[in-house]
């Protein structure tokens, strides 16, 4: 695993990035364009484990030419690591330990407070919003991250 600002350094063009947003039950994955610029949302995962999730995680990196993996870390309010800053960072570790691309944390404080205020500002419907809020989530991780890695 390495810090957004070494994958910054690392990064290459014309290679797509997915962000995570992983939750205890789903988990939101977004994909960005090959030029690294817009994060769109993609799918929503079970969660069925760590096995099952690497091996998802596989698939989509072969079928989409992956570069990296931003997963979003949920620190507290006041940037403090806390339980489930703690377990994101447990299972991230053990995710760059299976995948071959670069694995980096991305501060993900309102991410799904954001995804959800916008989707309901884009006027889509509360049992849409809810069905895609973690790919939603994930797409509002991954952007906050390539607006970093483009500046």
């Amino acid at each position: 695993m390495i810090t957004i600002d070494e994958l910054k350094k690392k990064q290459t063009t014309k290679t797509r990035l997915i962000g995570l947003d992983l939750g205890s039950k789903r988990i939101g994955v977004a994909i960005s364009d090959e030029n690294q610029k817009i994060a769109t949302p993609f799918k929503t995962l079970q969660n069925n484990g760590l096995k099952n999730l690497i091996s998802d995680l596989s698939v989509i990196i072969d079928e989409n030419k992956i570069g990296g993996i931003i997963i979003g870390n949920p620190l507290n309010m006041d940037g403090s690591f806390g339980k489930a800053s703690q377990s994101v960072t447990d299972i991230s570790k053990n995710i760059s330990k299976s995948v071959n691309i670069n694995v980096s944390l991305w501060d993900e404080r309102l991410s799904t407070v954001g995804a959800f205020n916008l989707s309901s500002q884009l006027d889509i419907n509360v049992s849409k919003r809810e069905k895609k809020i973690d790919q939603n989530a994930a797409a509002f991780i991954l952007q906050g991250a390539l607006d970093f890695l483009n500046n």
